[in-house]
């Protein structure tokens, strides 16, 4: 792990859950892929804090997804990519089938603020909400068209967001050692236990986060890659998809960094947010990063 020693760490419990999932042509999302359509899951992290309580990193998709895409031009997201969901995939239903009310939640963190990673907002009242300042003001002001070629949808976010929101604190850095390709990291809660890495290029001000588990180290890198196999075999998204990129460059910048990251820290777990991979070994019960 980059940060810190063992000693020092203080461990969380990790468990990747999906909230629904859309499909998409492969050959857009990896160089050289199919003409399938293939899914790609809604990833969201439940992060078990041992001051702090049940924390969420993103949420996946809910029911209000399709209330907010009912017209256009917001229906338009939903035609481009088509999502499947039933009521059992959202993150407030699974955390009650373990035990924790959405109103326990006290901090959800965004990774962006495309409608796939925010639509649960809503499900969890007493939650305030972490994320980069750029990330929000790249989408605060936008409505109709100009919202749908952001990927976001206004009315997922609650009425008192703001009122709930605690952006990050840019001051507070963390460590990284001098090979960790990404140079910024945050420390979200004054502890080490999460740190924010920016990942910039799928969208503005987007992070991932590093922390540690009691079983190990990783970095959910929320849509800095789309998949495993990408950042295996240093295989990009077509150009295509740099039309729903907020910078192309930035993109490429982050891509590689995350290829160097795996390159020199094998140990530690890569999750990006829409990796099947993933997908399949939670439905086969495999290891969830705990």
């Amino acid at each position: 792990m980059p940060t810190g020693t063992s000693s020092s760490k203080v461990h969380t419990r990790c468990t990747v859950l999906s909230g629904g999932y859309c499909t998409h042509k492969e050959w857009v999302t990896i160089q050289g892929g199919s003409s399938r359509t293939v899914p790609f899951p809604a990833l969201f992290a439940l992060i078990e804090h041992p001051r702090l309580g049940p924390v969420l990193f993103d949420t996946g998709y809910t029911e209000r997804f399709f209330q907010e895409t009912v017209r256009m031009p917001y229906s338009l997201y939903r035609r481009m990519t088509p999502v499947y969901y039933t009521p059992q995939d959202s993150a407030a239903y699974q955390l009650r089938q373990r035990g924790i009310e959405p109103e326990d939640v006290r901090i959800i963190i965004l990774s962006h603020f495309h409608a796939d990673h925010i639509a649960g907002l809503r499900d969890f009242p007493n939650a305030a909400f972490v994320y980069l300042q750029e990330a929000y003001d790249a989408v605060r002001f936008r409505s109709g068209w100009s919202a749908v070629l952001a990927g976001y949808l206004p009315g997922l976010l609650p009425d008192d967001f703001e009122t709930r929101s605690r952006p990050i604190d840019e001051s507070r850095l963390a460590e990284l050692p001098p090979d960790f390709p990404f140079r910024r990291g945050m420390d979200l809660f004054g502890d080490g236990s999460v740190i924010a890495v920016d990942v910039p290029g799928h969208a503005a001000g987007q992070i991932g986060i590093l922390l540690s588990t009691g079983s190990g180290d990783i970095f959910l890198c929320a849509d800095a890659v789309w998949s495993s196999r990408a950042f295996r075999e240093r295989r990009p998204p077509h150009w295509l998809a740099g039309f729903i990129m907020s910078s192309r460059s930035e993109y490429m910048k982050s891509f590689d960094n995350i290829v160097q990251v795996h390159k020199r820290y094998p140990e530690l777990q890569l999750i990006p947010s829409h990796c099947s991979e993933v997908w399949r070994s939670l439905a086969q019960g495999g290891d969830d990063g705990t």
